[in-house]
Order: C-alpha cells, then structure tokens, then sequence
C-alpha cells in the first residue's frame, strides 16, 4: 500500500471516467476548492448513505467554494445505475484499476469484521485551489460522515442543505 496522505502533500493527480464515460482529471478542478472521497462500492448500504449524504448537501458544498468528488472501483455503467437510482447530484468516477485508490493510500488492508483483508479504506480528503490536500481521514464511517466533515472544517451546519 501507499503511504497514506497527509496535510500539506500535493494530491495526486487522476484522469477517470464518470458515470457517463468522460474523462475528469483532478487538474481539471484546479482554482476549485475539492473535496474528494474514495468508497467502496455503488449500491451498498453504507456508500448509499454516504453518497445520498453529499448529493443532499451538495448545494451547501457549493455555496462554500467547494467542488465533490466519489470515486470507486466501479464501472461508469455501475455508477450510472447507482446515479439514476439514487438520483444522485455529485461526480461519480470510476477506477476499476485502483491507480487513483492506490496512488492515495486508499486501497490496501484494512480489517473487515476482524479479518485483515485487501480492499477499499473509506477516505475522504479536502484540497486547497491549488491541489494540496488540507484534510486526510482515512477509515472514516460512512453514516453521518458529511455532518462531521461540516463540523470539522468549521462550516455552518445551516448551508449543509
């Protein structure tokens, strides 16, 4: 596994796929501040909520400069059903290669009901406009995940909706 990020490394750069098959390069969201979570997998309970979580309070994201990013070893056709299920709001991207989960230490072993496993960590990771992460959670639960991150970067809890 990667060494996992920390605040003040310049965040890795990826072109992925979403949902509709465009590519989207994270240097395509530079001047933009980003936030960008790794999950493991569409349609799940805990991704669902995660995901209903940021698409529900995208427009507060939005409101404090912030641009949202999922990724997951999907496929765009799985995270397009997942989209259209969900009625879903934010960017999806695909990596069904695990370079952008590799390449930002979420992807490796984690425990999974007491066993040590290879898969997807749950991480989320808020950038600066210029691509420096600020913020680094790795292992984070998925159910009132976005209320946290809320909290922890000082935004307020009524633009959250």
């Amino acid at each position: 596994m990667t060494d996992r990020l920390q605040p003040g490394d310049r965040a890795p750069d990826f072109t992925l796929p979403d949902d509709t098959g465009t590519d989207v390069s994270l240097d395509d969201l530079r001047g933009h501040k980003v936030i960008v979570y790794f999950y493991p997998k569409a349609m799940t309970a805990g991704c669902t909520t995660q995901a209903c979580d940021f698409s529900d309070s995208l427009a507060g994201w939005q409101a404090d400069g912030f641009e949202v990013v999922g990724i997951s070893p999907d496929s765009p056709a799985a995270l397009a059903k997942f989209r259209a299920k969900e009625g879903l709001g934010i960017r999806l991207l695909a990596d069904p290669a695990k370079e952008a989960l590799t390449a930002w230490g979420a992807f490796g072993e984690k425990k999974n009901y007491g066993k040590v496993v290879q898969g997807v960590i749950r991480s989320t990771f808020v950038l600066d406009e210029q691509g420096v992460i600020t913020h680094a959670w790795y292992n984070v639960k998925a159910a009132g995940h976005v209320a946290k991150l809320r909290r922890d970067l000082g935004l307020d809890q009524g633009s959250a909706r």
